[in-house]
């Protein structure tokens, strides 16, 4: 009888437990990313307890670049026993960049011109009319050119609409990152005579950021983290040029809650520094006129390396000179389409509590150092918690600068 109890518990007690690990490897395996980078000196693991192998059907394929690397499949084992999950990994070259900090002026230029407003427009012979709602345009929408004339700044749109006399013009129009075709009949306005489309455009913009690395192999710099966007639609500013300026730093506004601080600095008059070549979800990137910084370069960790506890960014609050300020790194997410929100960190430095409060406007894309490799970089600040805020994986940033080398390196080939 006292065996039948015994065999009845432990069964009882392997089913709990093993409906334990099952819950455990099904949490776990959402939490896991599908795809891993590794160089020699960076496995693929992420926890002690979970390794992962080469799975043994597993085929060895090259990648489809210059540098002919390789990918494979693997198992990702709990206790080197379990299997969790399937994932792919990468073998990628060791990548080492001079870690930035440095503060920059930004000025970039539409590819198009974006429609940040739609409004009436007062006719004599019509009454009031919507030249823009009835051709179907939207806030947010690109018009790219006009009659096959590229538009490229408000001036060359007026100018477009304005020699139309009133006859139908024929937009190409983007979307949601689709191309359409449209029809619009300007209408001329009461008060001035001249012919309108009835939109507000902007076909620029203008900010200070913080540069979170230099490569000193392409001659090419990745800074802010996250991209350019309208501040009206929210949308990917397009990007037709822009220009890096230097920029002198003459104030800050303390971050509050409720109430994001900023520093405060002008453009200083001049050449500009480097150019503008790219605008993305994962930052901006672009060439540097001249060496911009002496510091040796780092390694760059893959998103595996990420750890939660201490790190420290690089940033620029007065003067020019970069400095090193203490920060926790204290929520990790793998989520593969948080592009630029991988990481939430917390400001701990009191210096830079005291002077700034935490994570302000013109931080973005300051540099974050764990255990001498380069991890990540701020991108948003919690409105709420200035003390707190996101930050991208430095993995994301280099792969995007990586693709869009090798798209250049197979335009010039």
């Amino acid at each position: 009888m006292k065996l039948k109890k015994f065999f009845k518990g432990l069964s009882l007690v392997t089913g709990v437990l093993a409906c334990f690990v099952l819950t455990f490897c099904e949490v776990t395996a959402s939490y896991l990313p599908d795809n891993y980078k590794v160089t020699s000196t960076c496995s693929a693991n992420i926890k002690n307890y979970l390794n992962i192998s080469a799975d043994e059907s597993a085929t060895i394929r090259p990648v489809l670049k210059e540098n002919d690397l390789q990918t494979y499949d693997a198992k990702v084992l709990f206790m080197n026993m379990i299997p969790i999950k399937k994932v792919n990994i990468q073998k990628i070259e060791d990548v080492y960049v001079v870690p930035g900090g440095s503060t920059f002026g930004v000025k970039l230029f539409t590819k198009g011109v974006i429609i940040v407003g739609i409004s009436d427009v007062k006719t004599k012979s019509d009454g009031v009319v919507n030249p823009a709602k009835q051709a179907g345009l939207q806030k947010g929408d690109i018009i790219l050119n006009v009659n096959q004339n590229e538009v490229n700044s408000n001036e060359e749109l007026i100018k477009v609409v304005e020699e139309s006399g009133g006859d139908d013009l024929f937009a190409e129009v983007i979307r949601n990152g689709m191309k359409y075709e449209t029809s619009i009949k300007p209408a001329k306005n009461e008060t001035d005579g001249a012919y309108k489309l009835g939109i507000w455009v902007r076909d620029s913009s203008a900010g200070i950021g913080t540069v979170t690395f230099w490569d000193e192999k392409t001659k090419t710099f990745g800074g802010l983290g996250h991209g350019i966007c309208d501040i009206d639609t929210g949308e990917l500013l397009p990007l037709s040029h822009g220009d890096i300026i230097k920029v002198n730093i003459n104030g800050i506004s303390k971050g509050m809650r409720g109430n994001p601080g900023e520093l405060k600095a002008y453009f200083i008059e001049g050449e500009p520094i480097g150019t503008l070549t790219e605008n993305t979800y994962s930052g901006i990137y672009g060439k540097f006129n001249s060496t911009p910084s002496s510091t040796e370069p780092i390694p760059v960790a893959m998103k595996q390396q990420a750890k939660q506890g201490k790190a420290q960014i690089l940033t620029t609050v007065f003067g020019s000179t970069p400095e090193y300020y203490d920060i926790d790194i204290v929520h990790i997410n793998y989520n593969e389409e948080a592009m630029s929100k991988n990481m939430i960190i917390k400001i701990t430095d009191e210096r830079l509590l005291g002077e700034t409060g935490g994570i302000i406007q013109g931080m973005s894309g300051s540099p974050i150092v764990q255990n001498g490799m380069l991890i990540g970089a701020i991108t948003h600040v919690f409105v709420n918690d200035p003390q707190r805020g996101y930050a991208i994986f430095a993995e994301n940033m280099i792969a995007k600068l990586q693709d869009l080398n090798d798209t250049d390196y197979k335009k010039i080939s």
